[in-house]
């Protein structure tokens, strides 16, 4: 079993909701968060940072303490998830053009992810 930090990129909308900013997985096509391994030498926070900065290309402010946990669709990693407040969205990234994504209030974002512990905390989202 492996350790994976997330980021749950977010953004008020002019209502004041909060949106979430989901993203596919290159290799199922799944809805999903930014997410990787644990990195030797860099905190949990800050890997979920970088993570959301590679693959969604997006910047902004990180929580340094997580504001959840799921299991990954395997089931075989424990997901660590951070909750990043989005300041700006880069034109060029790591990973531009691999992926779709799209910003969604939290309770339709949470409709759209199929992993359940995932699911969960999307929908909680949209309480806070």
């Amino acid at each position: 079993m492996g350790k994976r930090f997330a980021a749950l990129p977010y953004r008020k909308s002019k209502n004041g909701e909060a949106e979430i900013l989901i993203i596919t997985s290159r290799d199922t096509g799944r809805w999903i968060i930014p997410k990787g391994r644990a990195e030797k030498n860099t905190s949990a926070h800050r890997v979920a940072a970088k993570e959301a900065r590679e693959e969604a290309g997006v910047l902004g402010r990180i929580t340094k303490r997580p504001v959840g946990k799921f299991r990954d669709a395997g089931g075989n990693d424990r997901v660590t998830v951070y909750a990043l407040k989005v300041r700006k969205k880069l034109k060029r990234w790591l990973e531009k053009g691999q992926r779709d994504a799209m910003w969604l209030p939290a309770r339709k974002a949470a409709r759209k992810v199929k992993v359940k512990g995932l699911r969960a905390l999307v929908r909680g989202f949209s309480k806070k």
